[in-house]
């Protein structure tokens, strides 16, 4: 039985090693091939240097207004993340807010949230739907550094808090 193992293991290994045989004129294929888009890439420089000399438009420049653009500074180097998210329960969020965990399941957030609520907190859970992630807020303020405050705060408890800016 080993003398039979052994005599196919052998067939095998020169089956697979004379199967992966390249031929010769595969790489010839390949260097020719390769030489003519050098050859070609050599030659479009120089059409392309003449078309611009002779096309150069100037295009005038057209003032737009700035409307609705609000602005989120970072002179303070705290990191804000920047996401489009509703409200799945709680009372309703500011424009920063304090995200101290992030679950794929609505029902861990909701039990994380409970548990906020629990120590005092007005705690709340909001979907972001492109991730499809829920978020658990433990605070939310209408100031940046009302919001930093607070997470560095919570940090002490919950470990990886971060600022989230609710884009609308």
């Amino acid at each position: 039985m080993k003398k039979y193992v052994v005599v196919c293991a052998g067939l095998c290994a020169a089956l697979a090693f004379t199967s992966c045989k390249s031929s010769e004129s595969a790489y010839k294929q390949a260097y020719l091939k390769a030489k003519q888009q050098e050859e070609l890439q050599q030659q479009q420089p120089a059409v392309v240097q003449t078309q611009q000399a002779e096309t150069n438009v100037v295009v005038p420049l057209q003032e737009k207004p700035a409307n609705n653009t609000q602005v989120v500074d970072n002179t303070d180097n705290v990191r804000v993340t920047q996401e489009r998210v509703s409200l799945v329960s709680g009372s309703g969020l500011k424009n920063f807010s304090v995200v101290v965990g992030s679950f794929q399941s609505e029902a861990n957030a909701m039990g994380l949230q409970q548990q906020l609520n629990n120590a005092g907190y007005n705690a709340q859970v909001v979907k972001n739907v492109e991730r499809n992630m829920y978020r658990v807020v433990a605070t939310t303020f209408d100031t940046k550094e009302e919001a930093s405050a607070s997470r560095n705060d919570l940090q002490t408890k919950y470990a990886g808090a971060w600022l989230l800016y609710n884009a609308r």
